[in-house]
């Protein structure tokens, strides 16, 4: 059956759907069909036995017989033989058609299965990498490509830390540069990702390093109620200015008139990422590229498709960085470190908790992806093995 799978796949192309299959003297025989369209099936005729088949000029049915294999085309079987398909006087119905895509994903299905098993028998210290890697939470294609640069001959031990190493090298990060340099930072993100927060732990950890004097705080959120109240209470708090623009689009106006301040935190309105308002602030801060930096805050506790998705809603205003927050409450680290790592936007720091100004760290990429890896193991992650067969069987069928 093996053999017979192969074969049609060589010679009928990945678009192939298995009709029927069953055993013969000489083998396996496998009945498949390419290319079907309304026209197609209603010509479809049935398969004569093999020494009553004339050659016919075209059709989308071919046989396969195992042992030798040979490819040959379907001709019209005579009018007493049982036919393959009803003749359809109409177009194809719908039930025809999600039969055949019931079949195609069988095959499919059937295709990874055996495509996983044979990568199991030849690599086993591969396939075990890329079971670890899905159950830390490391997305499909980073996984595969991680453990896809591993020499055949590689141990467990020496294969795990290469993926290690290898995820902190694809995770890029900032350093402490902005508590150290300061700089111009306006935080966006979705609602209740903890910007505020974030805003608060980076100004008391500069008034600790630095004093007050160099320090503004602007309050441009007006849709949360209360949100400004909050940043007025912090200012008071910290003995440093807040700053409150008119409206959104009066930013660059106000940034201009704190240039002698070097460190200008900025905390935007929390938007749902299908606000109709949300691409009018963006534009604005794209706008302002020159004179401030756009930080994306991200929560570790969102699902990895979500965090996808706010990531591409935010891409207009150009963010410059992120930071992670809510790692105490993430079930998984691995989803956020592969939404990080194929965006490409360097991670300036995280935060795992409440408190101002204690749970802020500047990001680390070996360390981020260690605890990962902790992580997984104290939550007792496992992956699933018919997931690993539909994950990386049908990426190892494709590259075969």
């Amino acid at each position: 059956m093996r053999q017979a799978l192969r074969s049609i796949r060589e010679q009928l192309g990945e678009e192939a759907v298995i009709l029927s299959s069953r055993r013969i003297p000489q083998g396996v025989e496998i009945t498949a069909a390419v290319d079907f369209d309304a026209a197609s099936l209603e010509k479809a005729a049935p398969l004569a036995a093999p020494e009553e088949r004339p050659p016919a000029p075209a059709a989308s049915e071919r046989a396969f017989a195992a042992q030798p294999p040979t490819l040959e085309r379907a001709a019209p079987a005579p009018a007493a033989a049982a036919p393959l398909f009803e003749p359809q006087p109409e177009a194809p119905t719908e039930a025809m058609g999600k039969e055949l895509q019931s079949l195609r994903r069988m095959l499919e299905t059937q295709l990874a299965q055996l495509a996983w098993s044979d990568r199991t028998r030849r690599a086993p210290v591969h396939t075990e990498l890329l079971r670890e890697l899905t159950e830390i939470g490391i997305a499909q294609d980073l996984a595969d490509h991680i453990v896809g640069q591993l020499d055949e001959r590689v141990d467990l031990t020496q294969g795990r830390r290469f993926a290690i190493a290898g995820l902190s090298q694809y995770l890029l990060v900032t350093g402490d540069r902005w508590l150290e340099t300061g700089g111009r930072v306006a935080f966006v993100g979705a609602t209740g990702v903890g910007k505020t927060t974030m805003l608060a732990k980076l100004a008391v950890r500069w008034i600790l390093r630095h004093g007050p004097g160099d320090l503004a705080l602007v309050a441009s959120d007006t849709v949360r109620i209360g949100a400004q109240d909050q940043m007025q209470a912090l200012g008071q708090l910290l003995g440093v200015p807040v700053h409150v623009p008119e409206r959104f689009e009066a930013l660059p106006e106000l940034l201009t008139r704190l240039q002698r301040h070097r460190l200008v935190l900025i905390d935007t309105p929390g938007s749902s990422l299908r606000d109709a308002q949300l691409g009018v602030r963006l534009s604005v801060l794209a706008n302002c590229a020159s004179k401030l930096e756009t930080a994306l805050v991200l929560a570790a506790s969102t699902q990895a498709g979500a965090l996808e998705e706010a990531v591409q809603r935010f891409r207009p205003a150009n963010p410059a960085s992120c930071l992670l927050t809510k790692i105490d409450e993430a079930a998984s680290l691995g989803g956020a470190l592969s939404v990080l790592i194929r965006a490409r936007v360097p991670l300036s720091y995280t935060s795992d908790g409440q408190r101002v100004p204690e749970d802020l760290r500047p990001a680390r990429s070996l360390e981020l992806v260690s605890q990962a890896v902790r992580l997984a193991k104290a939550t007792g992650a496992a992956a699933d093995e018919d997931l690993l067969r539909r994950r990386f069987g049908r990426l190892s069928h494709a590259t075969t």
